[in-house]
């Protein structure tokens, strides 16, 4: 998945294209190879190319972030779409037409590994002194800046009650009806659900046990009609009162809710995942780059984000300007914290593969 997937676009479909694009070589066994790149300084430059997923994602960082960014700085942000795949291409023949990358840790997890991003000086940014971001969210080669999660949300007229938690979504005897679920194609599957379903503690999730979550999916499997490949297909599905209950991405569920449907979501056991920045091997301003990041995780901008678009902040003390009903929206409001859980990106980019192929065996079964 690229880019972020609550607002109509998709956050880390690109592992597979990643793979294709490195099946020879990582990042950095080109830099050197004849090709030459000025290195960063930043130069007194005054524009600053930024590559992420666009549409209503980028709207929200254009009026929250950028346009103050340039306004206080007078460095212009210039936006991009591009995916991974072509930024890793961009490396590789060292010449990277962007300065800065926003798109999930999960991306930029494997991208490190393959010698594709700088290491981030995290000493240079102010705003991450003192200010509580959770280690998982500052790894060497990136910085988290807000985040998502993956929910349950169900038909409240289709179930006499409600669903508190993955294991009462797997019970179709109590809770009877249809169910959708996510597909590995779209992104890394829900075997944590499906793991938790089977009674594995939130704490005790990683690593996963394939054969254990497997055999939970097998369970359901008959249930589901769907194993959705878009991300606007499950709220399509339950709008269309097809399904009584599936997952889908947080935001998804409270657009049907703003239309008027009968529609409700619950946090208890949603997967979190991380969108930051990260800045691509061999850019050109890292200055500027760093001021930008540096800007966008000050605890109002981090608000400002978030009442535009249901992605929650990385830095906690943004969570105290936000309004209830606003925080009620967000992974990392404090009560939402408690109830669900991180995605390891560590474990993911070691096993996708495999998880992969598992899944595609399981699929053909």
């Amino acid at each position: 998945m690229e880019g972020n997937r609550i607002g109509r676009r998709t956050v880390l479909r690109t592992a597979g294209a990643l793979a294709a694009a490195t099946a020879v070589t990582g990042c950095g066994s080109l830099m050197g190879s004849g090709e030459s790149r000025t290195s960063s300084g930043g130069g007194g430059k005054k524009r600053l190319v930024v590559s992420n997923s666009g549409g209503a994602y980028n709207d929200a960082l254009t009026k929250a972030v950028y346009e103050p960014f340039a306004k206080e700085t007078g460095i212009t942000v210039t936006t991009v779409n591009y995916q991974s795949a072509q930024v890793i291409a961009q490396v590789q023949q060292g010449r990277p037409q962007v300065d800065l990358m926003d798109n999930s840790l999960l991306v930029f997890q494997k991208m490190a590994r393959m010698d594709c991003l700088e290491a981030v000086d995290h000493d240079r940014l102010k705003s991450v002194k003192g200010a509580g971001i959770p280690q998982h969210q500052l790894p060497e080669h990136a910085v988290g800046k807000n985040v998502w999660a993956s929910v349950m949300a169900y038909r409240t007229d289709s179930l006499q009650r409600a669903p508190k938690n993955w294991a009462d979504f797997w019970n179709t005897h109590s809770f009877a009806g249809p169910r959708s679920l996510q597909s590995a194609d779209v992104d890394i599957p829900e075997l944590e659900f499906a793991l938790l379903a089977d009674g594995v503690p939130l704490d005790r999730l990683y690593p996963l046990d394939l054969d254990r979550a497997f055999a939970s999916l097998s369970r359901i499997r008959g249930d589901v009609k769907k194993f959705w490949n878009t991300g606007a297909l499950p709220a399509v599905l339950l709008g269309r009162k097809e399904v009584v209950a599936t997952s889908l991405w947080g935001g998804r569920a409270d657009e049907l809710i703003k239309q008027g449907m009968p529609v409700a979501y619950q946090w208890n056991g949603a997967r979190r995942l991380t969108n930051g920045w990260g800045i691509p091997k061999g850019a050109g301003n890292t200055d500027a780059a760093y001021q930008l990041i540096d800007f966008s995780l000050r605890p109002d901008v981090q608000a400002a984000f978030a009442k535009l678009y249901p992605s929650g902040p990385v830095v906690p003390a943004a969570t105290k300007l936000l309004s209830d009903d606003v925080l009620a929206t967000l992974p990392t409001s404090p009560q939402n914290l408690k109830t669900g859980f991180d995605a390891d990106v560590a474990w993911w980019d070691k096993n996708r593969d495999v998880v992969a192929k598992r899944w595609q065996e399981w699929a053909d079964a």
